[in-house]
């Protein structure tokens, strides 16, 4: 995962990770251009919030759990993306895709705002009893 200028970016492995895809999956996303990818002199990479946005489009899909892997440690991290954010002046809600789950945090915008929080970035959910704690990797 690469920050340019406030834009998050992801190698083909990375986001396939995220999405709990193999790399041959999401290749065949991208030579059928369901995400967009940016192709130069280095390798291929995929926005954050292009990503966020397949990420989205695949939990919202009826059959997606015949379709991605889930990725769950036996200490309840679950790596993913964020796909929206919410924020008041004292509260925020962050939605995540996390393999083949959706799970949605509540936090401080404070805490929100100082991991840099928005569409598209990467993220490790720990579950923890009914509390999910959000952290960058």
């Amino acid at each position: 995962m690469r920050h340019t200028s406030s834009v998050t970016t992801y190698r083909i492995a990375e986001a396939a990770g995220v999405l709990g895809v193999s790399d041959d999956t999401l290749r065949r996303w991208v030579d059928s251009a369901r995400v967009p990818v940016r192709r130069g002199d280095g390798p291929t990479e995929i926005d954050g919030a292009d990503l966020a946005a397949l990420a989205q489009s695949l939990a919202d899909e009826p059959d997606r759990h015949g379709t991605r892997a889930a990725a769950v440690s036996a200490r309840n991290r679950l790596a993913g993306i964020v796909v929206g954010v919410k924020k008041d002046t004292v509260m925020a809600q962050v939605d995540m895709i996390c393999g083949p789950y959706r799970l949605v945090s509540l936090l401080s915008t404070e805490a929100v705002d100082e991991l840099g929080l928005e569409p598209g970035s990467r993220i490790v959910a720990s579950v923890k009893s009914t509390n999910v704690v959000v952290e960058t990797p």
